[in-house]
């Protein structure tokens, strides 16, 4: 009690009008002792910064009717897509980025490996016994974050991809920004020490490489436009395509210096030349299943954005969406760079 006491004096001796403002100074730390000290409960803490607005509409519909796998995880989401095949999705940061899981009956393909926030491989482990080999659809940090886990990663052949396999610190502390999260992270991550960690290409790829499975194959189709080292991955026999960023439900980001907007003409005419052979194609972002009719709107979108045919939705300083008939999205540079250029490779 020799505190009170002496607060008690204080607040005497400052008994003129014109110390008021010190005392109620000291009486607000009188208040505060008060309730530590006599066990009074502490008032409620101020109510928490408002989810984003991108947060405020999960879950998506769409995931209503899909398989869940695995349902005690709690950073990834696992969705049984097809036989042999899972996705894992992360809705608890804006990119929502979606990895495959890819097994045949020799091994198994992880196509990307998401942020490296969650522990991705763990998660693998779970779901299969099999050998993994990494491949990811571009080397954005979005889809690179957990390569370091697995001793064996194919790389596209081009400078991009080995230049984004050193890491990036500043990538990936923007990913951890307030306005970037809905939810809790895991348990004993680190913000403060969150980096892309560096990553070994163990053998270079190009166009038309195979993977064999076992029981299944799967082959590299280079998509470059997004990035340089963007590629879809095709499993034939099945009917799927693995579109990585060149498609996704929602608006596609084709606004950083890396994009190529010719080559992404070129990328999107080729795989809509694969619609009669396809029965579902799988993005990597938002929503993991598409029906294959999607990419010819998507190669009439991009033709149309390209000539100068689709008004834009919306203008953000140096950012523009257009839309196509609300089914199809971009965000781009504004103004439109590269307009009425003609198609061609990076």
């Amino acid at each position: 009690m020799n505190i009170l006491i002496s607060i008690k004096t204080k607040c005497r001796d400052l008994g003129s009008t014109a110390n008021l403002p010190a005392i109620s100074a000291i009486l607000a730390i009188l208040c505060v002792f008060c309730v530590s000290a006599l066990g009074f409960p502490a008032a409620a803490k101020s109510p928490q910064t408002e989810k984003p607005e991108w947060c405020k509409n999960l879950p998506r519909p769409e995931y209503k009717t899909l398989q869940r796998v695995l349902p005690d995880e709690t950073w990834f989401e696992v969705y049984k897509i097809a036989p042999g095949v899972f996705a894992l999705y992360e809705p608890h940061q804006s990119e929502e980025t979606i990895s495959y899981l890819i097994i045949g009956t020799k091994q198994a393909l992880l196509f990307d490996t998401g942020m490296g926030i969650g522990n991705i491989k763990a998660v693998v482990a779970r779901l299969t016994s099999r050998p993994i080999v990494v491949l990811n659809s571009h080397t954005h940090d979005d889809h690179v974050g957990g390569n370091w886990q697995f001793p064996f990663v194919f790389g596209m052949d081009t400078a991009f991809t080995r230049a984004n396999a050193k890491g990036s610190r500043a990538d990936a502390q923007a990913e951890i920004a307030k306005d970037q999260l809905c939810g809790a992270l895991p348990k004993n991550f680190d913000p403060a020490m969150f980096s892309t960690k560096p990553w070994k290409i163990s053998l270079p790829v190009r166009d038309g490489f195979k993977v064999n499975l076992g029981g299944r194959t799967l082959e590299i189709l280079a998509t470059p436009g997004h990035t340089a080292d963007a590629i879809s991955l095709i499993d034939r026999e099945n009917g799927l395509l693995f579109t990585g960023d060149t498609y996704y439900p929602g608006e596609i980001w084709l606004y950083r210096p890396e994009t190529n907007f010719p080559a992404y003409l070129s990328s999107v005419m080729k795989l809509s030349q694969l619609v009669p052979q396809l029965k579902l194609v799988l993005g990597a972002h938002n929503v993991p299943v598409a029906q294959p009719e999607v990419l010819s709107k998507l190669s009439t979108a991009t033709q149309m954005l390209i000539e100068g045919k689709i008004p834009v939705k919306s203008v953000n300083g140096d950012q523009a969406i257009y839309s196509f008939f609300d089914e199809i999205s971009f965000r781009v540079h504004y103004p439109l760079r590269t307009l009425n250029s003609p198609p061609g490779k990076p």
